[in-house]
């Protein structure tokens, strides 16, 4: 009986799903560079998909390889100045893709002007609503990298959340407020959004309040000062009792209600159909890479670098486990290999390969058109045997 995929088949099926390589290439660019280099040396059927970890990248990677369009929206950014937020609608019109630090990153702000007492996530809301009002219902956001450190309290201002102090003002923006909300209502808050489904990406297992939660342990690199540790979790647990008196629901303490600053508490708290999942769990089942697999002879995968990290976790070993479950093999290609490297076959990788050819300097290794072609001549290598 001949054997599927080997000994010059054509009928040899390559799944191709590979990480972006930061600052080279973007993730559809590597996976179209390796499916050129499988062509030079054999005839196979090849399917390219795009690959993220739901951060930084997600957004780009899912437009590009699912059809899909960019939308730029002017938004509050995380200090309440204007700033354009760009997020991306995929081709089924219907799925927004966007990553918080748009509108309420860490990026945005410079370091002497951190200000946790201000900061917030209204912006993040402003784009939620944009995306409904052009037809979306299914949302998967990225909420890595923030600057805030109010439990997502500004996203659902935005969302028409109506959040008042003692005195019947709205509280101010940001966690200087949180410990004044006497009441809130949601009379204002679009029934729409009961029609939309939330796939919320973190890799984050912080609860909100408490010495591992979102103040304590990720509040300093946005600016909370160590005297200020107790004081703002005493606000946030204000926030999350208040929360619970309105909502009837406590995930104060749950897994990821801390990332973002406590913006994942806020997704659970108030809006419906609300998924925290690691990200890279969400991105593989938006791109459909588990159809894809399960006749695959070899699937590739990749990053910019693959060390020992890549086997705790990372997106090719995502990858790899997936692949592994309908018996394929699986190759990685990355633009560095470290010698702790070994630890991804454990993991699920077959065997893995540098596409840097030589001594060569950082610039030359990264630039987008070098890299290209040592990853389609890399690929182009392994495949000679593979095909023989």
């Amino acid at each position: 009986m001949e054997e599927k995929g080997y000994g010059g088949v054509s009928s040899m099926k390559v799944v191709i799903a590979i990480d972006s390589f930061k600052g080279s290439m973007s993730s559809m660019e590597a996976g179209y560079a390796a499916k050129r280099g499988i062509l030079r040396a054999c005839d196979a059927q090849i399917t390219v998909k795009p690959l993220a970890d739901g951060g930084e990248g997600t957004t780009e990677a899912l437009v590009e390889g699912l059809g899909g369009e960019y939308v730029t929206v002017w938004v509050a950014g995380p200090l309440g100045e204007k700033t354009n937020a760009r997020y991306g609608i995929l081709g089924d019109g219907r799925t927004a893709v966007m990553e918080m630090a748009e509108a309420s990153g860490i990026i945005l702000v410079k370091r002497e002007e951190l200000d946790p007492l201000r900061a917030t996530t209204y912006g993040v809301g402003e784009m939620i609503l944009d995306a409904v009002g052009r037809g979306c219902r299914e949302f998967i956001i990225g909420i890595g990298g923030s600057a805030t450190s109010e439990g997502g309290a500004g996203m659902l201002q935005a969302l028409g959340y109506d959040i008042r102090d003692k005195g019947g003002n709205p509280v101010k923006q940001g966690i200087q407020g949180l410990d004044s909300i006497d009441s809130i209502c949601g009379e204002n808050v679009p029934e729409v959004l009961k029609e939309c489904h939330f796939s919320i990406a973190c890799d984050v297992k912080n609860p909100l309040c408490g010495e591992n939660g979102a103040v304590y342990v990720y509040g300093p690199q946005k600016g909370v000062k160590e005297e200020e540790k107790q004081i703002f979790d005493e606000k946030m647990k204000h926030f999350a009792d208040k929360t619970q008196e309105y909502t009837g629901t406590d995930f104060r303490m749950t897994e990821g209600a801390g990332a973002a600053g406590g913006l994942g508490f806020a997704f659970l708290s108030y809006l419906p159909n609300v998924e925290l999942k690691s990200g890279i769990d969400i991105v593989l089942k938006a791109i459909g890479l588990e159809n894809e697999v399960q006749d695959a002879d070899i699937v590739i995968t990749g990053e910019g670098r693959l060390d020992f990290q890549t086997a705790m976790g990372k997106v090719p070993v995502g990858v790899a486990r997936l692949a592994k479950q309908y018996g394929a093999k699986v190759l990685a290609f990355a633009g560095g290999v470290t010698k702790d490297a070994g630890e991804c076959n454990a993991a699920g990788i077959d065997a893995f390969f540098p596409i840097v050819r030589g001594v060569t300097t950082l610039d030359e290794a990264m630039n987008p058109e070098n890299a290209k072609e040592n990853m389609a001549l890399s690929v182009e290598q392994v495949f000679r045997v593979i095909c023989s």
